[in-house]
């Protein structure tokens, strides 16, 4: 026992070693970019406070650091203000001052804009622990991908607009362009680029454990050297504006008093809530991303829930003691974790080095060139805009990049609400094309080619390859929505028109993930095409959602049938063709007999019959009215057809009625004489007609089927003029 904890002890306080050098490397970085971020937050009108906002900002990053590095599922995690969450946080605050000073030009700011921060923050806080109690957080993984580049880019635009009024101290508007055309603004403008290229040619390409702190603290060393070279002492420096005026004190304010309550101007709370939703979306989705960022770099698998939480608790407790929001950073992380930090006393270190800052950083910032944070500042946002301008031009199509940079544009010229509304708008209807696009049908087949898996005769088999074709199915996949089944339905057109064949449709939503109600009105239309062309429609595989949707919109009723699976209906589609056939060759056979009878001869019945066309009526069907062209005659082979004539009124009084074996219209047909009468179908009934183009086609390649036909007219003719001569002499009576 003794020896085994002799053995831990070294191993312990090497850990913890580590843990402190990596904390330290990392506090490089928090204290260069804390600094940074205070001079952007605190400029302008916010300039003489500026030792508030180094107050706020290591308030921030202390209470940050030490809450995650106690709860986070990585050990090693470190926490701060980050750079998005900083830009956003100026871009409120410098807003708020703006809406104070256009009422009162001598209102106080300092404490309204510290409360801000602060409710900023706890809000952040709040949302951030909704997230992780509920989940929610990977929804904002579902935001499309273009409005997240867009609202990143655009804050990096923005942060290197803050960059450059902390070297300068001006905006860089159309108005202020005249004073960049003094020689000193150019220099710190070109030093602090210089510095920037020079930390994209270094630390960028190289990513060391040690390179960022250790350019960052060259740069303040070489900048001194060069002062000393030019005759600049350090308050010489200060003077001409290479470095910067250290605040007399670093101040802490705690601004949740009543007086400040009281005066605070919560009329302009509602011109603020875009900036402050814009914050609370960027600390969200930091946190997200850095932790995706931090999972893939650490190999290792964060709790996102819990993660959402720590970082939600870290937010309200910094907004509680006057700091602003922040979130887990992924370079003073990865940065620590390389260092060989790998424990929660990596980020406590961090956090002791922040709270050491309150009482450094007024001296610190007077030793800091303009041009070494501005220069810092330029990078991060140059490097974040290439990243979401320039590399996602290889993730992205063409249209998602170019409404990438629309919502860029729109973010910088209205703000962030309607950039991120407009994005999600662009996103839902490039969603829209693209799923469009995505093809509804991933197989179709028919009959012939793909059956059930019922075993049949012979014959049956014969009649399935003859007429499979009149059985057409579709295999739906993917979501159908309003775009994507209007392309459904164009293509069912399609296939009706180039199949007149067809008598069967067949749907299998085996594959479809599920329907929305704007899509049934495209099943309906294939359902009123269907109907007009006589074709069944048959669905299977319909899931309890798709069935719901189509019965809600009455796309299914009595005319659409549904089946369990395909092979049920296909055996049901195959049953009723096989009995249509069966019963067609015996219709056939008796037509046959029929025409034998008539002409004699079994080979001149057989060409009437491919002379004719098949024709089906239902009873009260109107075949022709009276005074249209006589140009056919029918064979009636089922059914009754009565000969009808109107009186004056328009009501019809049947004349005559023909049955089964009888023909009518021949005379017509003969004497190209106009109807004489409305011929109607009294019952269903199965006729075969013969039209004059037919009949002249057989006089002249069949004369002897012609001469025989004619023979065949004039007994009909005689027998029915016999009738009436008949009935004439009863009614003299």
């Amino acid at each position: 026992m003794v020896s085994r904890s002799l053995r831990a002890e070294p191993e312990l306080v090497r850990s913890a070693f580590n843990d402190i050098l990596g904390g330290s490397a990392a506090s490089v970085l928090t204290i260069t970019f804390g600094l940074s971020y205070s001079l952007l937050i605190f400029t302008g009108p916010l300039a003489p406070y500026l030792g508030y906002g180094i107050a706020a900002t290591f308030i921030s990053s202390a209470i940050l650091a030490a809450v995650v590095a106690a709860g986070s599922s990585f050990p090693f995690a470190i926490a701060a203000p980050e750079n998005s969450t900083a830009a956003m946080t100026g871009i409120l605050a410098s807003s708020l001052v703006e809406h104070i000073l256009a009422g009162n030009a001598s209102a106080p700011v300092l404490a309204p804009t510290l409360m801000t921060l602060g409710l900023s923050a706890i809000v952040t806080g709040i949302v951030l622990c909704g997230f992780g109690v509920t989940r929610m957080g990977r929804a904002i993984r579902y935001v499309p991908y273009p409005v997240v580049g867009g609202f990143l880019g655009a804050t990096a635009c923005l942060i290197i607009l803050g960059a450059i009024r902390v070297i300068t101290g001006y905006r860089l508007q159309w108005a202020t362009l005249d004073r960049f055309a003094n020689i000193l603004t150019l220099s710190e403008l070109a030093a602090a680029c210089a510095m920037a290229l020079a930390l994209y040619l270094t630390w960028h390409r190289s990513r060391t454990r040690v390179g960022l702190p250790a350019m960052l603290v060259g740069g303040v060393i070489i900048a001194h050297i060069v002062f000393q070279l030019a005759g600049f002492t350090v308050a010489g420096a200060q003077a001409s504006g290479w470095t910067f005026q250290p605040p007399p004190d670093v101040s802490f304010l705690l601004p949740w008093s009543a007086a400040n309550i009281a005066q605070y101007p919560w009329h302009a709370l509602p011109d603020l809530l875009g900036n402050l939703v814009a914050v609370i979306f960027v600390a969200a989705s930091s946190t997200l991303f850095n932790t995706a960022g931090i999972e893939v770099a650490a190999h290792r698998e964060a709790n996102l829930e819990r993660e959402l939480n720590v970082a939600g608790f870290a937010n309200i407790l910094s907004g509680a003691f006057g700091g602003y929001p922040g979130c887990i950073s992924v370079s003073r992380t990865i940065l620590n974790f390389n260092s060989g930090g790998t424990g929660r006393l990596s980020g406590l270190t961090v956090a002791a080095v922040s709270a050491l800052m309150l009482a450094v950083a007024p001296v610190l910032l007077g030793y800091m060139p303009k041009f070494v944070l501005g220069g810092l500042l330029l990078y991060l946002g140059a490097d974040q805009l290439h990243k979401w301008t320039i590399e996602s031009w290889r993730r992205l199509t063409r249209t998602e990049y170019v409404s990438l940079l629309a919502i860029i544009v729109i973010i910088l010229q209205w703000g962030f609400v309607a950039g991120v509304l407009i994005g999600v708008v662009i996103g839902c209807a490039t969603f829209a094309l693209s799923a469009a696009r995505v093809e509804t049908i991933k197989y179709s087949f028919d009959g012939a080619e793909y059956r059930s898996s019922l075993d049949r005769s012979r014959d049956d088999q014969e009649v399935l390859t003859a007429h499979g074709g009149k059985i057409r199915g579709l295999n739906l996949q993917s979501y159908l929505f309003f775009g994507s089944a209007n392309g459904l339905y164009q293509h069912v057109k399609t296939l009706l028109a180039d199949h007149p064949e067809c008598r069967y449709l067949v749907f299998d939503f085996k594959l479809v993930t599920g329907i929305d109600s704007s899509a049934a009105y495209s099943f309906a239309q294939i359902k009123r095409r269907a109907h007009d062309l006589g074709v069944k429609l048959v669905l299977v595989h319909m899931s309890a959602m798709v069935e719901t949707v189509l019965r809600s919109s009455e796309f299914i009723s009595d005319e659409v049938n549904v089946a369990p699976d395909l092979d049920h209906a296909l055996e049901r589609c195959e049953n009723e063709i096989i009995a249509q056939h069966q019963g067609l060759e015996h219709e056939e056979a008796n037509l046959r007999d029929w025409f034998t009878q008539i002409l004699g001869s079994e080979d001149d019945a057989e060409e009437l019959i491919r002379h004719c066309q098949r024709l089906e009526v239902e009873a009260g069907d109107i075949i022709a009215r009276v005074g249209d062209d006589a140009d056919s005659m029918l064979f009636i082979v089922d059914g009754r057809i009565g000969i009808m004539m109107a009186d004056e009124e328009g009501h019809f009084t049947r004349l005559r009625s023909l049955g089964r074996y009888t023909t009518i219209g021949e005379m017509g047909l003969v004497a190209h004489a106009p109807r004489s009468a409305t011929i109607q179908a009294e019952t269903s009934s199965v006729l075969y007609v013969l039209n004059r183009q037919q009949f002249e086609a057989i006089k002249a390649e069949h004369p002897e089927l012609s001469y025989k036909l004619l023979t065949y007219f004039v007994s009909v003719l005689a027998e029915r003029l016999s009738f009436n001569s008949r009935t004439i002499a009863v009614l003299r009576r």
